[in-house]
């Protein structure tokens, strides 16, 4: 309705121009105005003439508007493109809580536990030969299997730790005073798939930052001759006794 009102308004000024073209057009004078069908034609041409200028102002009006929205709408189509900056903080996600001691005590008691072997059988046996060979060299030395990069080594940066805290090595040369001093990495048939190397590279980079030797004993490559001359060259030997 309100669209109606607005035509009709905008058509009345052309309602004077289009009498005034038939009244030109046709060389009419005014007392031709008393015949009541030319009056009538005069105004339909009015409203005819009138009505197709809005029209065509309505569609000027509309692509300006639709041009200075364009960006709007395809915002609203793809979603807002918001390019991140220095501005804009960075969205951390917040860390997933950790159970307290009750409701951890209560997950356990809902679960079943099996026993994993802390090594497989090729680790095994390299484990057996080291230790037999640590224990030639210096009984007061040991070997521990799957020891935890977060127990033998500390670092002031919580990242820097957090980064090595998980980690493990498969075999570590411990002194008399158990102080860490060499991992010994078993590298199976399998060690250069998937991030393995690069797991590896941060144990080493860790370890040798700690002043911790870090040497790999590679499936099918070293023998067990090499081995020995390995680990005796790495166990200090016992102090001789004063005679």
């Amino acid at each position: 309705m309100h669209y109606r009102q607005k035509s009709v308004l905008f058509a009345a000024p052309w309602l004077v121009i289009g009498t005034v073209a038939v009244f030109a057009s046709g060389g009419m004078t005014v007392k031709d105005f008393e015949k009541p069908e030319l009056l009538i034609a005069a105004l339909f041409v009015g409203v005819i003439v009138g009505m197709a200028v809005e029209q065509w102002f309505s569609g000027m009006r509309r692509q300006a508007w639709q041009a200075r929205n364009q960006t709007r709408w395809q915002e609203k189509r793809l979603g807002p493109s918001v390019v991140a900056g220095p501005w804009l903080p960075a969205l951390v996600p917040e860390p997933a809580k950790r159970p307290d001691a009750a409701e951890q005590l209560r997950i356990v008691m809902g679960a079943n536990f099996t026993i994993q072997p802390l090594l497989n059988r090729s680790e095994a046996r390299v484990f057996k030969e080291l230790d037999r060979i640590v224990i030639g060299c210096n009984p007061a030395w040991q070997v521990m299997a799957q020891v935890s990069l977060g127990e033998i080594i500390r670092s002031k940066d919580p990242l820097a730790h957090s980064c090595i805290n998980s980690k493990r090595v498969d075999l570590l040369l411990v002194d008399g005073d158990c102080k860490p001093r060499h991992a010994i990495e078993y590298q199976g048939g399998a060690h250069h798939q998937s991030a393995a190397a690069a797991r590896d590279a941060v144990k080493k980079e860790a370890l040798r930052r700690a002043g911790i030797g870090y040497y790999e004993v590679v499936a099918g490559q070293t023998t067990p001759a090499e081995l020995r001359r390995l680990i005796e060259k790495l166990v200090d030997r016992p102090a001789s006794r004063p005679s």
